[in-house]
């Protein structure tokens, strides 16, 4: 019977690693200690030593530097601070969604108002929206009537967004990136905070 090795994965939460205490391997340090004083560079033996005596860990902050830098810290502590930040870092990251309105040129004035009725509920909820208008045959010549489609949709949209990318061709179709105005923006930053504090 062969047996699998099992690997166990480990969740990655991309705080830095630090090398502490018995693991910082260089012979002297930058030493800053608990009351955050410069000892200046000191054998890093005694720098653990003074750690130890102190009931804290000696971690290297700043492996690059010539000599490293090392900090008298509770590392427990420290860790756990900044996974702490990173989270919450995470938690206020700017989420980008980018909804899409496919149009033709012969796309008539019904189904292009449904488009953009559906564009507008985007972004009042602070979505970007992507306008694409494809071409079809020799439709490729005539890029100035998606242009002006894409004038009309703009200025239906203005009270609700700006145009993040101008028009441009990409391939068979010819783009546009509305964005959610500064105002919507906020308020649905708001309403995200205000429902995770309860």
């Amino acid at each position: 019977m062969i047996k699998r090795s099992r690997t166990t994965k480990r969740r990655q939460d991309h705080t830095p690693d630090y090398r502490v205490n018995r693991h910082i391997r260089v012979r002297e340090v930058m030493l800053i200690d608990q009351e955050n004083k410069n000892r200046g560079v000191v054998s890093t033996n005694e720098a653990r030593d003074i750690a130890f005596e102190a009931g804290l860990d000696l971690v290297e902050v700043a492996p690059n530097a010539r000599p490293p830098v090392c900090r008298i810290m509770d590392f427990s502590k420290f860790s756990y601070e900044q996974k702490k930040k990173y989270r919450e870092a995470r938690k206020k990251q700017k989420t980008i969604d980018i909804k899409t309105i496919k149009l033709k040129i012969k796309t008539g004035d019904f189904h292009q108002a449904i488009q953009v009725k559906k564009a507008r509920g985007w972004l009042e909820d602070a979505k970007k929206v992507k306008v694409s208008i494809r071409f079809y045959g020799r439709e490729r010549d005539y890029p100035e009537l998606a242009q002006d489609t894409m004038k009309e949709i703009a200025a239906e949209l203005a009270d609700v967004s700006t145009i993040e990318q101008q028009p441009m061709m990409e391939g068979w179709s010819m783009t546009m990136m509305l964005a959610p105005t500064d105002t919507i923006g906020k308020s649905a930053r708001q309403g995200r905070e205000d429902g995770e504090e309860e």
